[in-house]
């Protein structure tokens, strides 16, 4: 806010004052109206009173990673349920044995696809309603260069596959299976009828 200035009158005003009084300090020099308030001499503070800081020590997440489509489980759970509600949550809860089951570990892509796609095939054929198809977590790997490496490449390509022909005709459900079936390293599929 700034100082207004003093009226004419007001300053007549304060010399009346001004001459009625006695001086405490006679020898200081007389000025006409009231000083201006000093203004503070701001100080630095030294730097050593300063804790102690690192840029993002307080930070919650460290490192985001790159994976922006989520995880497969996340994706494979937002699915459309296809099939009945009461089954499902059965199926999910691990109550409904498989009937028949493949186990993918140690395959690589191309061995794994077409034993797959034959294991289905034959499932489907055989009148078999859920069956369990293990891929295992994958090997862990750091991920330190630039490009994002997903671990367990089988089990990223698997529900994929099941969703393409001639899979996908036979196929009604794809879930992850129950702890005690494999986990999150095995998938439960359900057929059709």
């Amino acid at each position: 806010m700034t100082r207004r200035r003093l009226t004419e009158d007001e300053i007549a005003l304060w010399k009346k004052v001004a001459e009625q009084t006695a001086r405490l300090h006679p020898e200081r020099k007389s000025g006409v109206g009231p000083k201006p308030k000093p203004k503070p001499i701001k100080q630095p503070r030294p730097l050593a009173s300063l804790p102690a800081f690192r840029l993002g020590e307080k930070a919650e997440n460290a490192a985001s990673g790159h994976d922006l489509w989520g995880g497969i489980s996340d994706q494979v759970a937002r699915a459309p349920l296809q099939m009945d509600k009461k089954t499902f949550g059965r199926l999910k809860r691990g109550k409904l044995m498989p009937e028949g089951r493949i186990d993918l570990h140690g395959m690589t892509i191309d061995q794994a696809h077409p034993a797959l796609t034959g294991f289905i095939l034959r499932a489907s054929a055989e009148g078999k309603r859920l069956v369990l198809v293990i891929t295992g977590k994958g090997k862990s790997k750091p991920d330190d260069g630039p490009i994002p490496v997903r671990r367990g490449v089988l089990k990223h390509q698997v529900p994929q596959w099941l969703s393409m022909p001639p899979m996908a005709s036979h196929v009604l459900q794809v879930a992850e299976a129950h702890l005690k079936h494999g986990g999150t390293g095995a998938y439960y599929v359900y057929l059709r009828r």
